[in-house]
């Protein structure tokens, strides 16, 4: 069964739904033990840094989370979750997260009036690197983003694909052995978001 994390941080739902679309269970789920036995992990969210952040201490999933992603689980970060997988985001003034993979969280600061703060729709993903879980997915595909705040991971081969967007080539796929993280929407990105969750579903890292 694959768990998607419930830390009260909103899209759940859409998740859920695309995994069913592709005829595989998830379920909803903030209970650590059924985190910790699930086949796969999915950690999504929309909001903010610090919200989600105080959310997981208080639902205690902080240590399950780090310990999941130790222990070799396929894991698969969103948007918010990618973010918070990192050391820091500059977010609610500085938060400190969940150091699954090094990096920090940056706001962006585009000089470029018509680019506005956050990005919300389609943009490409340049792929860097071969990863699985886009395995068929074609370099300049286009998928789903809202955000403000980009992750920047510290080591370069942590970057999977990139995107421009407010005079920045940011890391839009990162990932490292069992974790990859997306800061795009694959459950709102149509038939090639559906691809990627269907290859996760497939990945033995």
């Amino acid at each position: 069964m694959i768990a998607i994390i419930d830390y009260r941080a909103g899209n759940l739902t859409s998740v859920r739904l695309a995994f069913e679309t592709l005829g595989t269970e998830a379920r909803i789920t903030d209970d650590p033990q059924a985190i910790r036995n699930a086949t796969r992990v999915v950690f999504p969210g929309v909001g903010a840094a610090g919200t989600a952040i105080q959310n997981l201490e208080e639902l205690g999933l902080v240590e399950v989370i780090r310990e999941v992603a130790a222990g070799g689980t396929p894991f698969l970060g969103i948007c918010l979750g990618t973010q918070i997988i990192l050391d820091h985001s500059e977010e609610d003034g500085g938060v400190d997260c969940l150091g699954i993979i090094p990096g920090n969280v940056t706001l962006f600061h585009p000089l470029n009036k018509f680019e506005k703060v956050p990005q919300m729709g389609w943009n490409q993903v340049a792929l860097r690197r071969p990863h699985p879980v886009l395995a068929g997915v074609e370099d300049g595909s286009d998928f789903y983003f809202v955000h403000s705040y980009f992750p920047a991971p510290s080591r370069p081969e942590s970057t999977v694909g990139e995107t421009s967007y407010a005079d920045t080539n940011f890391a839009s796929v990162i990932a490292e052995g069992n974790v990859i993280a997306t800061q795009f929407h694959p459950e709102k990105s149509g038939r090639v978001g559906l691809k990627l969750l269907q290859n996760f579903c497939e990945w033995s890292p």
